[in-house]
Order: C-alpha cells, then sequence, then structure tokens
C-alpha cells in the first residue's frame, strides 16, 4: 500500500468514526411553545375584543338609529358599495361602534327626499332623515381604512346630540362625485328651510 493509500484509508475511517446520527427533536419544548404562542395569541384576540365592547360601552349614549322608513319615496340615486364606518364628525380615527355602526360590510345606498337609506346585507340597516344630513365630501380615510385620495365618500350627519362621518366606497369610484354634489344641494336646500 502506497502512503497515498493509507492516508485516504485512514481519513475514510476516521470520518466514518466521527459521524453521528441527527440529534433528536425535543418534542416536548417545541410542543410547550407552540402551546405558549396559541395562549398568547388568544389573549391578544380576547383583549380586542374586550376594548371594542368597552368602546360600545362608552357609546352608549347614542341613541337607536332609525329605521328604513316603508315607503321613503322614489330614488334619487342609488350605489353599491362598502361601508367603511363611522366616526366622530372630524376625527377619523375616533370610531363608532354603538349600534353596529362600527362594522364593514357591503352597502346598498338609496338617497330619496326623505333621506338617505342604508342598507346592509349581515349588518344593522339604517336610515339618516333629511334633516339630519350635515354635507358630503370626498375623504382618502375613515376609522383606520386608508383609501387613494378622494376614493371615499363621507357623508356627515347628525344623531342625537352627536355629529358623525360614515364612510361609503362605491363599486364604480366615479359616482363619488356626483353624490357628493347631489347631497350638499339637498343639505343646503334643508337648511334654507329651517
Amino acid at each position: 500500500m502506497t502512503p497515498a493509500t493509507q492516508l485516504a484509508v485512514s481519513l475514510a475511517t476516521t470520518l466514518a468514526d466521527e459521524k453521528k446520527s441527527a440529534e433528536v427533536t425535543d418534542w416536548a419544548a417545541r410542543l410547550g411553545w407552540l402551546v405558549g404562542l396559541a395562549l398568547f395569541v388568544a389573549l391578544v384576540y380576547w383583549l380586542m375584543r374586550e376594548g371594542w365592547k368597552w368602546r360600545g360601552t362608552l357609546q352608549s349614549d347614542l341613541p337607536e338609529l332609525p329605521e328604513v322608513p316603508g315607503d321613503p319615496g322614489p330614488a334619487i340615486l342609488t350605489m353599491s358599495g362598502r361601508y367603511h364606518g363611522s366616526t366622530t364628525a372630524g376625527q377619523w380615527l375616533d370610531r363608532i361602534v354603538a349600534h353596529g355602526l362600527g362594522s364593514r360590510s357591503r352597502a346598498e345606498l338609496t338617497l330619496t327626499d326623505a333621506g338617505l337609506a342604508v342598507e346592509r346585507p349581515g349588518a344593522t340597516d339604517f336610515f339618516i332623515p333629511v334633516q339630519a344630513l350635515r354635507g358630503a365630501r370626498l375623504d382618502k380615510g375613515i376609522a383606520g381604512k386608508v383609501l387613494t385620495e378622494g376614493g371615499l365618500l363621507v357623508v356627515t350627519w347628525a344623531h342625537g346630540e352627536k355629529l358623525i362621518d360614515s364612510g361609503f366606497r362605491s363599486d364604480h369610484a366615479a359616482e363619488h362625485t356626483t353624490w357628493v354634489e347631489t347631497l350638499n344641494q339637498m343639505t343646503n336646500h334643508t337648511e334654507g328651510a329651517r
């Protein structure tokens, strides 16, 4: 045997002796971490839910929402889209959750001479009488939802002692401008009649 062959054989023997099996997974520790993580996530969700309920309790002075009348009259404008939430007027992050106003949902809006009917499948419908309308504008955010500039129709209305901004986004954003103009004309006409 040549010295090179002897070196190769001794190196192969040394490497074979040093091979060890892979370390066994410590299943108890891994399971403990997973259970701990699951409990932490559950705690965070529970705290968020309690915060939502507490906000509703703080807003309990808000009167019940008007129901959509049986015959509000012929439609001036209609819109399909999303309801993104309601806030205290002028404070786009102060979400109102009382009476289901905090629930985002699909929405069908119908504007009549009597007011604005908001029908929401899976959430509480409500009606904004024409006397309660205070104006409309295009904005980019409400209640933690931020869109492109002018991507949101915000309707300001009075309910009880509170001014409320409600945000809607049409399936066809080009409709927003018509809605703002029409609502502001109705508001100006109503204010002149008071």
